[in-house]
C-alpha cells in the first residue's frame, strides 16, 4: 500500500478506525524505534490518543493513558497489551486538575519506571456561534483545553528537570492563524497552549526538555459525532484535497515529533490540515446563508 493511498482505506466506522487496522496498517517507522520509552498520552482511550498510545506501543513503548472514562481506558489498554504485550498504565481523571496531574505522573514513573515522552492530546469542544456561548461552556473549554494541557506541561517537565532527565512534549492543537468561526473558545485556548509552548521551549531549553505542537484539522474521528452532518461537509470542502483523514496520519506525525529524529526541533507547531490554512473557513456548526457560496 503506498503511503499516498491509504488515508482512503475503508477501515472502521465513519468516524473511528476498526481495531485491528491499529495493529495492521504499515507505518513508516522501523518496529523499534520506540523500544524503552515510556509515553505518556492523555485523551488515550479514544481517537488520536488511542491511536498514537497503539502505534507507540506497536514500535516497542510502554504506555500510559488517562482520560474521563476508566471503561474506555480499560478497553484501550487490554487491546494493546494483548495485540503488542507492552505494558500499559491507565488512570481516568481530569486535567483539569494540578494535583492529580502532578499524582498521574508520579504514577507513570511508579508503574513504568519513567517517562520519556508526553503527548497532550486531551481536550474537546462544541461548536456553536460565539454570541450564544454561556460562560459555563467558554471556562470548560478553556479549563481543558489550555489550564488542563498547562497543567501536565508543567507536571512532566518538573518531573524531568527534579531528575536530570531529558524530555519530549508534543501537544495536539488546531491551526489558529486564521482562526475558526463557532469554535472561538477553542481557538482562544489553543492559541495560548501555542504561546506557552514557544516560550517555555526556551526556558526549559537548558534541562534538555523539548515542546513542540502538532496542529491537526480534517480528523476523523469520535469527536466528529458532535457536529452536524453539514458542518463535517465544510470540513472536507474547505481544504483543497476535498476529504477528512484518519487518526493515523496524526499519530505518526506526533511520534515523529516525540522521537530523537526530532531531536533538534523545539517551539515549533507542525500544521496538518489538508491545505485548509491556505485555501478555506471550516463552519462546524453549518454555514450561515449569509457566507453561502464563499469558502
Amino acid at each position: 500500500m503506498s503511503l499516498t493511498s491509504r488515508s482512503h482505506e475503508k477501515s472502521g466506522t465513519e468516524f473511528a478506525l476498526d481495531d485491528s487496522v491499529l495493529f495492521s496498517r504499515k507505518t513508516i517507522f522501523r518496529s523499534d524505534m520506540m523500544e524503552g520509552q515510556r509515553v505518556v498520552v492523555t485523551g488515550g482511550g479514544t481517537g488520536i490518543g488511542k491511536t498514537t498510545a497503539a502505534l507507540c506501543a506497536r514500535l516497542g513503548a510502554d504506555v500510559a493513558i488517562c482520560g474521563r472514562r476508566q471503561e474506555k481506558l480499560t478497553e484501550t489498554a487490554a487491546l494493546i497489551n494483548k495485540a503488542t504485550g507492552r505494558k500499559v498504565v491507565t488512570r481516568a481523571m481530569s486535567i483539569r486538575d494540578p494535583d492529580v496531574a502532578k499524582e498521574f505522573i508520579q504514577q507513570v514513573y511508579d508503574e513504568l519506571g519513567g517517562m520519556d515522552v508526553l503527548v497532550n492530546n486531551a481536550g474537546g469542544q462544541f461548536p456553536q456561534d460565539a454570541l450564544d456561548i454561556r460562560p459555563k461552556g467558554w471556562l470548560a473549554v478553556i479549563d481543558t483545553n489550555l489550564n488542563g494541557t498547562w497543567w501536565m506541561m508543567q507536571a512532566a517537565a518538573r518531573a524531568w528537570r527534579d531528575r536530570k532527565q531529558p524530555g519530549s512534549i508534543v501537544n495536539v492543537v488546531a491551526p489558529v492563524e486564521r482562526g475558526c468561526p463557532q469554535t472561538a473558545h477553542t481557538m482562544a485556548a489553543r492559541a495560548g497552549v501555542i504561546a506557552a509552548s514557544r516560550s517555555v521551549a526556551l526556558e526549559w531549553a537548558p534541562y534538555n526538555i523539548r515542546v513542540n505542537n502538532l496542529a491537526v484539522a480534517g480528523a476523523t474521528t469520535e469527536g466528529m459525532r458532535q457536529y452536524p452532518e453539514e458542518g463535517r461537509r465544510t470540513m472536507e470542502a474547505t481544504n483543497p484535497m476535498k476529504r477528512r483523514t484518519d487518526a493515523f496520519c496524526f499519530a505518526e506525525a506526533l511520534i515523529y515529533m516525540s522521537s530523537p529524529a526530532a531531536e533538534y526541533m523545539t517551539g515549533t507547531v507542525i500544521t496538518i490540515d489538508g491545505g485548509k490554512l491556505m485555501w478555506g473557513t471550516s463552519w462546524p456548526a453549518g454555514r450561515p446563508e449569509y457566507f453561502a457560496g464563499g469558502e
